[in-house]
């Protein structure tokens, strides 16, 4: 007598002949089968299949009202295609036609009634010991796509982290907080949802867009640091950033950085025309720079700098809404006209650091709480941002 290798496994007869049900079932116990599971009416296997899961299935060809063809492709379709589950074929019929049909649909392996017990005790032992090496094979390969994809979030993270320091890099020159690249981050990610992109979309732009001004690097302190009217040599040097910047993060082969590389030239394009480097105009500007562009200006305006403090918000808001179709993409600046947009805008803008508010900017004043005891300052404009 072959005795069970696997006795814990979980074997489902369907064969319509309650006779040689009895005796399958009598011989696998002998042989060591603790979990023997058998139905006549074969309209039941599906169900009774996802109940109990089994590891082998010992099917008869031949049934009344379904047969064993139509059961195991059904069964078949349901699994996935990578999944090795053997089915023992059980057949009256042991012609070659039907023997080919039956491996055709899926099955693993055949035996011929009446049965020979030795020889069918053969066959369940080699297709459960076969199942189960491919579950371990299974199982390391999934551990081994754990360990990859723990790897590459290790790797992505400190990708992440290294551009995200080549960022404030920059920034930190002529923004002693350090965080306006991050708010720009948000704010581009905002917008662009706002625009109705993608999620995965907007999320690329949010991380892309912090890179916007890495080419500041290149730009003397005397110049970005200037807290005075430019020159118009000193702002020719200052205008160098964008193709700087660009120049930096060129050569890129992931979306991330060729996106960032694109935003980096073409923040500081205007919808008229007026712009640098290129002087394109409208929709020759690429989109992801058109809502970078408006997302800088906010935060940039919003917050203190070196040349001079920060405007109000209404004063922010009113600015973007007044050079909607000359500086910006009136579908990106008419966003900002939206009150949830507002509030929203805010709430961003300041998770780092505070803004100045004053009366008459409607819901973005309850967002932010105003103080009517904050005077407004006095601005003067030496540049756009």
């Amino acid at each position: 007598m072959i005795t069970a290798s696997n006795p814990g496994a979980c074997i489902l007869i369907v064969d319509d002949e309650p006779r040689n049900v009895r005796i399958l079932k009598r011989v696998l116990a002998v042989a060591g089968y603790r979990r023997v599971i058998a139905i006549t009416d074969p309209r039941e296997a599906l169900a009774r299949f996802a109940e109990i899961e089994p590891d082998l299935l010992l099917l008869d060809l031949h049934m009344p009202k379904i047969d064993g063809l139509a059961v195991m492709g059904r069964l078949r379709a349901g699994m996935p295609v990578s999944e090795y589950f053997p089915i023992l074929m059980l057949t009256g019929d042991s012609s070659p036609e039907a023997c080919q049909r039956a491996l055709a649909m899926g099955a693993s392996d055949f035996v011929a009634k009446p049965f020979d017990m030795h020889e069918v005790l053969i066959r369940i032992k080699n297709l459960l010991e076969t199942r189960s090496l491919h579950r371990q094979v299974a199982e390391h390969n999934h551990q081994l796509e754990c360990k990859v994809r723990e790897r590459t979030a290790e790797l992505d993270t400190a990708h992440m982290d290294t551009i995200a320091r080549l960022a404030l890099a920059a920034e930190f020159r002529d923004d002693e907080t350090g965080r306006h690249t991050q708010r720009v981050g948000a704010l581009s990610e905002l917008l662009a949802s706002a625009m109705g992109w993608s999620d995965s979309a907007a999320a690329l732009l949010g991380l892309a867009a912090p890179l916007h001004d890495v080419g500041k690097i290149g730009i003397p302190d005397a110049i970005l640091c200037k807290a005075g009217m430019l020159t118009v040599s000193e702002r020719k040097t200052m205008e160098r950033h964008t193709t700087m910047g660009a120049k930096i993060l060129s050569g890129g082969r992931s979306s991330f950085i060729q996106l960032a590389e694109k935003v980096a030239l073409s923040h500081h394009e205007r919808w008229d025309g007026h712009g640098y480097p290129d002087r394109i105009s409208g929709p020759a500007i690429l989109p992801a720079a058109r809502i970078v562009a408006v997302a800088d200006f906010f935060d940039a305006t919003a917050h203190d700098r070196v040349y001079r403090k920060a405007w109000p918000i209404h004063q922010v808001l009113a600015a973007i809404a007044a050079m909607s179709g000359s500086a910006f993409d009136p579908a990106v600046a008419d966003l900002c006209s939206r009150p949830e947009v507002q509030e929203s805008m805010v709430v961003r803008s300041r998770a780092h650091a505070p803004v100045h508010v004053s009366p008459g900017s409607g819901a973005v004043t309850r967002a932010v709480g105003y103080s009517r005891s904050r005077p407004e300052p006095r601005v003067r404009r030496r540049r756009l941002v």
